[in-house]
């Protein structure tokens, strides 16, 4: 974990939910740097050096593409991946002529920010790099999963949105869910699911079908056979035993 990264972003929820989100879910990198305006941005780039560099198109005291030909001219310039909204597309156009290595219209979802500066990431540090990171970090990949699996349990999870977010492939994320945890993906979501489950039973203010529309499910009764399958017990019994 070598790696530097900037975000330059004059918006701070949008600069602020980035940052977050790339910690929350890589330890790839050995020191993230935000910046407000381009001026900032370029302090950073002569200061710090960093590798990648995540820039806004428009920004204040200097735009994105000021701030690459500058880098640029000094022989500095990070490996870029510009953020632009629509009709700045023109400017966008300069940075990719300074070099941009990709270009991401706003609004993006932060998986997807971070499914390119991670592709990006392996550019840089070679597929060693990359072969390493899979071989000696494997529990690693396996405990962000969980970590993400545990906060957004509620939503429609697939094996392809949670192997996106830990930045392996499906097939990758599935054979680690079996080699670490012994369950496969499925079987470890629902468990998750029927955990908070039995949480809102005891508490008794809910409907049966409301619980399994909290935690996930789009079906009662097939909430309930999966409950059966984890606790031994139906919905009910669960609620009348506890």
């Amino acid at each position: 974990m070598t790696l530097r990264l900037l975000i330059a972003e004059d918006e701070d929820m949008i600069r602020n939910g980035i940052e977050k989100y790339i910690r929350l879910h890589t330890d790839r990198f050995a020191q993230i740097y935000t910046a407000q305006n381009g001026q900032e941005a370029l302090d950073i780039i002569f200061q710090s050096r960093p590798d990648i560099m995540l820039l806004d198109v428009q920004m204040p005291l200097k735009d994105g593409s000021e701030v690459m030909k500058e880098a640029k001219g000094a022989d500095i310039l990070p490996a870029t991946i510009i953020l632009s909204g629509f009709e700045e597309f023109r400017y966008a156009q300069q940075a990719l002529n300074y070099g941009a290595k990709n270009y991401m219209l706003k609004p993006s979802r932060s998986s997807d920010i971070l499914a390119q500066i991670l592709k990006i990431a392996d550019d840089i540090e070679g597929p060693d790099r990359k072969e390493t990171v899979e071989e000696g970090n494997n529990s690693g990949l396996v405990e962000r999963a969980r970590e993400y699996m545990e906060e957004y349990y509620c939503k429609d999870l697939t094996l392809q949105k949670v192997a996106e977010v830990v930045g392996i492939s499906p097939g990758y994320l599935s054979t680690l869910f079996s080699q670490f945890l012994g369950v496969g993906f499925v079987d470890y979501l629902n468990r998750v699911r029927i955990e908070h489950a039995c949480a809102y039973l005891k508490q008794n203010y809910f409907k049966t079908y409301e619980i399994a529309y909290k935690v996930g499910f789009h079906d009662e009764k097939y909430f309930t056979r999966v409950f059966k399958k984890v606790t031994g017990m139906t919905p009910s019994e669960y609620k009348k035993n506890h």
